[in-house]
Formats: structure tokens, C-alpha cells, sequence
């Protein structure tokens, strides 16, 4: 750009369509103009991404697959494999590249665009949903007995879940099978888990799935108080493995 050449002149000279070059400069350009090394280190970190999706050795990939299909999320299977859940959902992509199926079982299937950094999240909204930020600090380091959290597992074909329920504190779990996850039977079935042991519940923390959206309920049954995850970062609740175990 320097040598004052127009975008015609670049393309035929880098042997490029003009559109690559337009999308190029429109990409990258700041307020000092096009630079081609400020440029670069986005692609390189890119990059950089996608040879990390090959760092996977071949058990975890094959374990990783097996229960992917039992419909683990790829934050679950990260904490029982030791391994980051970033690394599962790079190899997921890239095996789609390469016409694999590995991809289709993740839960969220747009995890390399971060949709939840546009401040929308297109799984709708949760009436009166109330953030984690909100939770009491001294719950997150599990001293008191009391504080729950919540997650589903699809069964095969998406036709019956599983809700779990996992205290915090105890690691102790109460499971229940639901023939469909709407947030009705979702919601019912975790006032009827928890009902027993309902002296010894104060909060429940869940992700943002629609099927807990009848969250007001359950405080109002049980008299306790619900926190959601961010968008897309169920990881924050934290128990999950301790469910799955």
C-alpha cells in the first residue's frame, strides 16, 4: 500500500482475486492504515490453533469419541481425561475438515466463533435467570454443605435424559430419568430429588439450557436460590465430573 498501488494492481501482482485483497484490507486496516505485521499475528495464533487440535494422543481421541456419543460435553470429558476442553472442540473442527463425524456429537456446535462474546445468547433467554457473579463468594470454596448443581444427559436420539444433582460439598448425587427435556419434567424432577434432602439445600447452580428455565419454581418448592453459568461456560459449575463418576 506504500507504493500507492490500488487494489487491481495488488492482486495481479500477489496473483489473488480482488475480493481477497478488499477483505484482506477491510479485516485488518486500523486507524493508522493497513500493517502487515499486526495482521499476521492473528493468523499465526490461528494457526497455532489448529496444529494444538493434533496434539491429542490417539487414546484420548478414541475415548473422547466414545463418549461424545454417550452424550458427555466436551467440558466433562476434559476433566476425566485431563485434558482442555479447547483442545476437544479444535479437533472436533478440524476432523470436520477432514469429513469425520466427531464434530456432530458436541453440544455447542459453534464453539470456535464464541457466539457468547457478542453479548447474545441464541439459545434464548432464561426469565429471572440470576448470574453466578451473584453467588456468594464463600460457596466456591465448598466448606458449607448445601450448594447443588444441576446438569442433564441426553439419552440416545435425544427421546430421555438424565437429570443430575451433585452437592458441592459431599460430592454426594441424586439422580433421576426423565422421558423428555422440557423444562416441566426437568423442573419436577429435580423438586422431587431434592424434596428428602431438602434441609440440606440452600442454592442450585446451573448452565444456561432452556430446560432449566422454570428455575423459579424449584427456589419457590424448595425455598432455596438458583445461580446461572456464563453463556456457553457450563465448566464454571464445577461438579460435573463428580455426576458422571
Amino acid at each position: 500500500m506504500k507504493a500507492q498501488f490500488n487494489i487491481t494492481q495488488i492482486a495481479q501482482l500477489l496473483g489473488r482475486d480482488k475480493s481477497t485483497i478488499s477483505r484482506e484490507l477491510r479485516s485488518n486496516a486500523g486507524c493508522r492504515g493497513y500493517r502487515a505485521k499486526q495482521a499476521g499475528e492473528p493468523a499465526c495464533k490461528r494457526s497455532e490453533s489448529s496444529r494444538n487440535a493434533n496434539t491429542l494422543a490417539p487414546w484420548v481421541k478414541e475415548q473422547a469419541s466414545e463418549l461424545l456419543r454417550l452424550q458427555w460435553s466436551p467440558e466433562q470429558i476434559a476433566r476425566k481425561l485431563q485434558v482442555s476442553h479447547k483442545s476437544l472442540y479444535l479437533h472436533g473442527y478440524a476432523d470436520k475438515a477432514h469429513g469425520g463425524i466427531f464434530w456432530k456429537n458436541l453440544r455447542c456446535q459453534k464453539y470456535k466463533r464464541k457466539r457468547y462474546a457478542s453479548g447474545r445468547d441464541r439459545r434464548g433467554q432464561i426469565p429471572n435467570r440470576r448470574p453466578l457473579s451473584e453467588r456468594p463468594a464463600h460457596i466456591d470454596k465448598r466448606l458449607q454443605v448445601g450448594h447443588w448443581e444441576c446438569d442433564t444427559v441426553i439419552g440416545a436420539n435425544h427421546k430421555q435424559a438424565i437429570v443430575t444433582v451433585v452437592e458441592r460439598k459431599s460430592g454426594f448425587a441424586v439422580i433421576a430419568k426423565i422421558s423428555n427435556k422440557t423444562s416441566d419434567l426437568v423442573g419436577s424432577a429435580i423438586i422431587e430429588a431434592l424434596k428428602p434432602f431438602e434441609a440440606r439445600v440452600k442454592t442450585l447452580t446451573y448452565d444456561n439450557g432452556k430446560e432449566f428455565s422454570g428455575h423459579t419454581t424449584i427456589d419457590e418448592a424448595l425455598g432455596i436460590t438458583g445461580y446461572f453459568t456464563r453463556p456457553f461456560a457450563s465448566w464454571q459449575r464445577g461438579s460435573t465430573r463428580t455426576s458422571m463418576a
